[in-house]
C-alpha cells in the first residue's frame, strides 16, 4: 500500500537528532521498496535550503525529505553563519536517496574594495553585502564551524541589544517583555552551533502576540488597534484563518515590515568580517566562494521584502571586483530576477570566469522547496553547475586537490565549463544511496 509522505513528517523532525536520522532511514527503505513515491520534477535542483540551524521550520532530515517529496534531485542546506545541520543533512539524503551539498551564507563587509560603502545586495546595510560559500568538503566542517563561532559570539552581544530595544517599543504599548534566554534562545539551536537571526526575535514577537491576543479577527483588530498597523488583504485573509499551519510566519512577515526598522542595530565588522577574510578562508578549505546577487527588486518572493535598487546600476564593475577579490562563483534565485537581468549576469560571469549557482532561499513553511524557473532551457547551465557541485563536494572530501578550483586538480588546465562538465557527468553517474562511491575520470 502507498505511504503519504506527510506521515512522516514529524518524525523527522523532532528535537533528537539521533531519532531523525533513524526516521529518515526508515523513510529510505519504503523509498527504496516503492511504497513511498515522490513527484517528477523533470531534474530540478535547489542549492540554498535553510534549517533550524538558522531560521526555518525544517530540520535537515525533514528539509531533505521535502525536497525529495518535491522531486528534487538534489538539495543544499544553505544556514546562516552554521554548519552545525551539514552532516546531518548529508546522512538524511544518504538514506533517502537525495543528493546533497554543503554551505554557509555569511555577512562580510566589504571595506578596502572598490564598491566600499555602497548598497549591494542587503536591504538592511550599506558596506556590507551578503555571501555564500559553497561545497564545503566534510573533511573541512570542523575547521569551517572554528571559523564561524567568533561571528556567532558578536551576533548575538547584537541580538541581546536588538531584543532590549524591540522591548522598548513594545513595553510602550502594553505587551510583555521578551527575555533572550527564555523566549528566543529556545527557538534556535544557538547551543548545538546554530546562529540566531532577527527572524528569531520576530518570531518570539509573533507568538507573544498570539498568546496575548489570540488568532482570527481578535489578533487582526490587535494588530490594527493596539500596534497601529495597515494590514494588506491578503495579510487580513491568511490571519483570519485560524487553522492556518503558517500563521507565525505570515504574522513575522508583517512585524517585519513593520518593526525591524525600528530595533535593528548595525553590525560591526567583528561581526560581519572583511570580504577578503572570508574567501581567503572559503579558498583555504577547497570551498567556492560565491556572491550572492540581489538585483534591483520589483517584488520578493517571500513577501517581506519591498521594491527597492541595489547592484544593478554597476554589475559590471562589481563582478569584475569580486572576481580580483578572488569569488569563484556567483549564486542566484532565477524567481526573484527578470531574463533580462540574468541574461546580463550570466555573460558577466562568463566573460570573468565565475561558475553560476542557482538556489531559492527556503526558511518558511509557506515557500515550495520547487522552483520551476530553474528548468527553463535558458538555465540549464545551473543545473550542470549542481551536479557538479555535488560532485566536487564529494570528491573533495577524499582529497582536497579534486576541489572543482584547486591549484593542483588533475584537469586545473581545462577551461571552466569543460571541468563543470567533466564534474557534472560524475555527479549525475553517482548512486544518491551511496555517494562516498562517485569516481571522476577520463571515461566517468
Amino acid at each position: 500500500m502507498a505511504r503519504e509522505a506527510k506521515e512522516f513528517y514529524s518524525d523527522l523532525n523532532i528535537p533528537e537528532i539521533e531519532k531523525r536520522l533513524k526516521a529518515a532511514d526508515e523513510v529510505g527503505k519504503l523509498i527504496r521498496s516503492g511504497e513511498l513515491k515522490n513527484i517528477d520534477s523533470g531534474g530540478e535542483v535547489n542549492n540554498h535550503v535553510h534549517t533550524i540551524y538558522s531560521f526555518s521550520p525544517y530540520s535537515p532530515s525533514l528539509a531533505a525529505f521535502k525536497a525529495w517529496e518535491a522531486g528534487l534531485c538534489a538539495v543544499g542546506i544553505m544556514d546562516h553563519d552554521s554548519v552545525s545541520g551539514a552532516r546531518e543533512m548529508f546522512s538524511a539524503g544518504k538514506s533517502i536517496g537525495i543528493a546533497t551539498t554543503t554551505g554557509f551564507e555569511v555577512r562580510v563587509n566589504m571595506s578596502g574594495t572598490l564598491v566600499e560603502g555602497r548598497k549591494i545586495n542587503n536591504p538592511d546595510s550599506s558596506n556590507i553585502a551578503y555571501m555564500a560559500v559553497h561545497g564545503i568538503p566534510s573533511s573541512q566542517l570542523d575547521a569551517a564551524e572554528d571559523f564561524l563561532k567568533p561571528i556567532h559570539e558578536e551576533r548575538n552581544k547584537r541580538n541581546r541589544l536588538q531584543t532590549d530595544a524591540l522591548n522598548k517599543i513594545i513595553s510602550e504599548k502594553g505587551l510583555p517583555e521578551l527575555d533572550f534566554d527564555n523566549d528566543i534562545v529556545p527557538l534556535s539551536k544557538s547551543k548545538d552551533g546554530g546562529s540566531i537571526t532577527e527572524r528569531h526575535i520576530l518570531y518570539a514577537f509573533a507568538k507573544l502576540i498570539v498568546d496575548t491576543a489570540g488568532k482570527g479577527e481578535c489578533v487582526i483588530d490587535f494588530l490594527e488597534n493596539k500596534l497601529d498597523l495597515k494590514l494588506p488583504e491578503k495579510v487580513i485573509g491568511f490571519l483570519s484563518d485560524t487553522e492556518n499551519p503558517h500563521y507565525l510566519y505570515d504574522l513575522l512577515g508583517v512585524l517585519k515590515s513593520a518593526f525591524l526598522p525600528s530595533f535593528f542595530i548595525q553590525p560591526n565588522e567583528k561581526e560581519c568580517v572583511s570580504v577578503k577574510k572570508v574567501v581567503y578562508f572559503a579558498r583555504s578549505i577547497g570551498a567556492i566562494p560565491a556572491y550572492a546577487y540581489l538585483g534591483d527588486v520589483s517584488e520578493s518572493p517571500t513577501g517581506d521584502k519591498k521594491a527597492e535598487k541595489f547592484e544593478d546600476d554597476y554589475l559590471d564593475e562589481l563582478i569584475s571586483e569580486i572576481k580580483n577579490i578572488g569569488f569563484y562563483a556567483v549564486t542566484y534565485m532565477p524567481p526573484r530576477n527578470t531574463k533580462k537581468q540574468l541574461s546580463r549576469l550570466t555573460k558577466l560571469c562568463q566573460k570573468n570566469g565565475l561558475m553560476e549557482i542557482s538556489g531559492v532561499d527556503i526558511n518558511s513553511s509557506r515557500q515550495s522547496f520547487n522552483c520551476r524557473e530553474v528548468m527553463d532551457p535558458d538555465f540549464s547551465q545551473l543545473i550542470d553547475a549542481t551536479w557538479a557541485l555535488i560532485a566536487h563536494e564529494r570528491l573533495a572530501s577524499k582529497d582536497l586537490k579534486y576541489s572543482l578550483f584547486s591549484e593542483d586538480n588533475p584537469w586545473a588546465k581545462e577551461s571552466l565549463e569543460q571541468r563543470i562538465k567533466r564534474y557534472a557527468e560524475s555527479g549525475r553517474k553517482m548512486d544518491p544511496f551511496n555517494p562516498e562511491k562517485i569516481k571522476i575520470g577520463e571515461n566517468s
